[in-house]
């Protein structure tokens, strides 16, 4: 059993903002190995975020986001369980980043579950339509489709679009690591974007 120093529970815990004694744990649990502690602590993270998705999310604010030059700025509404937690540095510190990646990626819809059936069913006329053209057996095209449909709703969902500041996640992961870290349930209401002349 190898030995958890105070030095190796500082370095996790600045790694993943986790609590000392679930650090310390996670630590234990994985033999001082550092990745798979931070594994075993995102995982923890994760099924908490879950069992908080069904919590009433009512308080929270609106962070906004104005482009410089002031030719476009983005506004969405983020919520949280309690005012508390919407006053935190880091909540508000989210809502701008949202409301910096509702201007700089542009989406159409929060999730997948907004987006209309008949704008799919258009997008997935224009992919048999290319599909078509492609001379590939039409046996594969319903999997090839539900593919692009995948990337396509990267593209416009902000939930499913690569975060800006770290493209390794997407806004769902973030939002996932920020329900861990602040305890309560976080969702994204709506959002809007402006721009001049648009």
């Amino acid at each position: 059993m190898a030995e958890i120093t105070a030095g190796m529970v500082k370095e996790l815990r600045e790694a993943t903002s986790a609590g000392i004694l679930d650090c310390k744990k996670a630590l234990a649990q994985a033999d001082g190995d550092f990745d798979k502690a931070v594994e075993i602590l995102r995982e923890k993270g994760l099924s908490a975020a879950a069992k908080k998705a069904d919590r009433a999310a009512n308080e929270g604010l609106i962070g906004t986001y104005i482009h410089p030059g002031s030719k476009m700025a983005g506004m969405v509404e983020v919520n949280c369980e309690t005012d508390f937690v919407a006053r935190t540095d880091r909540f508000q510190e989210l809502a701008r980043d949202l409301a910096m990646q509702v201007v700089a990626a542009r989406p159409d819809y929060v999730s997948r579950e907004q987006v209309p059936a008949d704008v799919i069913e258009k997008e997935k006329e224009i992919f048999r339509a290319q599909l078509a053209d492609s001379g590939k057996p039409e046996s594969v095209w319903d999997r090839i489709i539900e593919g692009k449909l995948d990337k396509w709703y990267s593209e416009i969902c902000l939930l499913e679009q690569n975060f800006i500041k770290d493209p390794d996640k997407t806004i769902q992961s973030l939002l996932v690591e920020n329900i861990a870290s602040m305890g309560e349930n976080i969702q994204i209401r709506r959002f809007s974007r402006l721009e001049v002349g648009g």
